[in-house]
């Protein structure tokens, strides 16, 4: 059981990388391409990539995706469909930072959730981690300094940003929920939600093109498109999935508080942004409040 969490809290952290780096480039590309286009054409490609590998099992586990009904079209559009847009309409009019420390409420959102939707409350060294990490990310946010904390200003894209979280969260939450009516093979899932949750864009991607207008394909946009459908689709969700499945979703939730983390290493490598002391500090609580968190039991709120 030990190697199993293991794994699958190896999986939760590898998701959040490539969700960082999906904040990344949606805020650098903002103006190349709109965001509905870039949602659009992300799932398209995933989805095209990843149904040739799954039809057969789509076919061999029909009965039980219809036995699914209408979960499967609300979990897609939460998930697929609505995360991702909201997220990159978000990177319109705020910073990838902003974005990733938004994003970083998803573990209370989660946690209040999994308790009243789902039973599971966790024990009171989760909370106690909890406290830990945000802690560490009032640090990093603070920059180690009570003035920039005190002067920090949210703009529109981090109030969109935060009805993305609580969208995520409701995935995370339905995903834990609704588990046994979703007994298929994990790739086989995926392929599902993205091939409902995909045509679910395609009337706002239109509008939006009518109204803003499209990209231009050259290669680096294509490059962006091709990284947020293999890394931040695929690779993601498959391991986010995972995750939830395995720990539970509050647990699962833990790691976003690694976003900022993860984010300013992202931007030393790939911009040349110094990491500096208060990342490495910010850093080092977030990850023991993380690591506190998920190696505690669950309590359900029958056995109380």
């Amino acid at each position: 059981m030990a190697n199993r969490n293991g794994w699958a809290m190896a999986g939760l952290l590898l998701a959040v990388l490539c969700w960082s780096g999906n904040a990344l480039v949606a805020r650098a590309f903002h103006d190349a391409i709109p965001p509905l286009t870039l949602s659009f054409w992300r799932w398209t490609l995933a989805t095209c990539l990843l149904l040739p590998f799954v039809a057969r099992s789509i076919w061999t586990h029909r009965a039980t995706l219809r036995a699914a009904g209408w979960r499967l079209p609300v979990v897609a559009a939460l998930g697929i469909s609505s995360y991702n847009s909201l997220l990159y309409s978000a990177a319109q009019s705020t910073e990838a930072i902003n974005l990733t420390l938004v994003n970083t409420c998803l573990p209370l959102f989660t946690f209040i959730g999994g308790g009243l939707l789902l039973g599971e409350w966790p024990a009171r060294r989760a909370w106690f981690g909890m406290t830990i990490a945000a802690g560490g990310l009032v640090y990093l946010i603070s920059r180690g300094s009570w003035d920039a904390f005190a002067n920090l200003a949210f703009k529109t894209g981090d109030l969109i940003m935060l009805v993305a979280v609580l969208v995520w969260a409701l995935y995370t939450l339905s995903l834990r929920r609704w588990s046994s009516f979703l007994q298929v093979p994990p790739l086989t899932l995926l392929g599902v939600l993205m091939a409902i949750g995909t045509p679910l864009i395609l009337p706002f991607y239109l509008y939006e093109l009518s109204h803003v207008g499209g990209f231009t394909p050259s290669l680096t946009n294509l490059s962006v498109i091709a990284y947020t459908a293999v890394f931040a689709s695929l690779i993601a969700y498959l391991s986010w999935n995972h995750g939830v499945k395995t720990v539970g979703a509050a647990k699962a939730a833990m790691a976003t508080y690694l976003m900022p983390v993860f984010t300013a290493i992202l931007g030393w490598l790939l911009l040349g942004e110094g990491l500096q002391l208060f990342h490495w500090i910010g850093g080092g609580l977030i990850f023991a409040g993380l690591l506190l968190a998920t190696q505690t039991r669950v309590r359900s709120a029958i056995s109380r």
